[in-house]
């Protein structure tokens, strides 16, 4: 019987249009726990989510039924309504 191991270690990092500063600090713990929410309801392990005024890093374990792109379309259009 063969087994596989897969573990895709996955450092995304995007900005806010223009890279203008409209994240505030005020409501970046909330949007840092909603990024890791929507990794977790997709099966994605979130590692470490931070950033700053003007952009976002996640750092997510991808699993291997999930494309990279998909994963990206899912975290940016999620997380910018």
């Amino acid at each position: 019987m063969s087994h596989a191991f897969v573990k895709n270690h996955i450092h995304l990092v995007f900005s806010t249009k223009d890279r203008q500063p409209s994240i505030s600090k005020d409501v970046q713990p909330e949007l840092w726990s909603y990024l890791a929410g929507i990794c977790r309801n997709q099966r994605m392990a979130p590692i470490a989510i931070n950033g700053m005024s003007d952009h976002t890093h996640i750092l997510f374990h991808l699993p291997p039924t999930i494309a990279l792109a998909k994963a990206i379309q899912l975290l940016k259009t999620n997380s910018s309504k």
